[in-house]
């Protein structure tokens, strides 16, 4: 089985990875997403900051919208944490954050503990609402 964005995933975990090394834990998260924008933009990693994505119920977009930390590659959503330690709600959030905006893959990286720790996160396929999600988003993003 292929890994989704493998290559992209690499960049965005390597930016990450430069940036801890640099400027170690403690921090606000606010910090590690102006340091990590300045990685991306050294790296050649394509992202966009702040990015309000929508959010479907049913087949139709809310008016709400979920602001990502990042998006890179127009595909991959970057949420950033400056924890002491990543909890399941942390990923619970981005895997809800990855349904409700019809994304597939979502990195959710925590600066917060000595070490860089990061996670993959796939949303599995709803099939039957997808084709018009995807429409929707197509049409949002142009």
């Amino acid at each position: 089985m292929d890994i989704l964005y493998k290559d992209e995933s690499y960049k965005i975990i390597g930016a990450a990875m430069i940036v801890h090394n640099e400027i170690g834990s403690g921090f606000l998260e606010a910090v590690y997403q102006e340091a990590l924008e300045k990685e991306f933009y050294l790296q050649d990693v394509p992202y966009k900051r702040e990015v309000p994505l929508p959010i479907f119920y049913k087949g139709e977009m809310l008016s709400k919208t979920y602001i990502a930390d990042f998006v890179c590659y127009d595909n991959i959503i970057v949420e950033l944490k400056a924890v002491s330690f990543m909890s399941s709600e942390h990923k619970a959030q981005v895997l809800n954050y990855l349904k409700a905006a019809k994304f597939e893959l979502g990195l959710l990286i925590n600066f917060g503990e000595s070490k860089l720790a990061y996670e993959r996160l796939v949303r599995e396929k709803d099939q039957q609402m997808e084709r018009i999600a995807i429409k929707k988003i197509n049409e949002w993003r142009e």
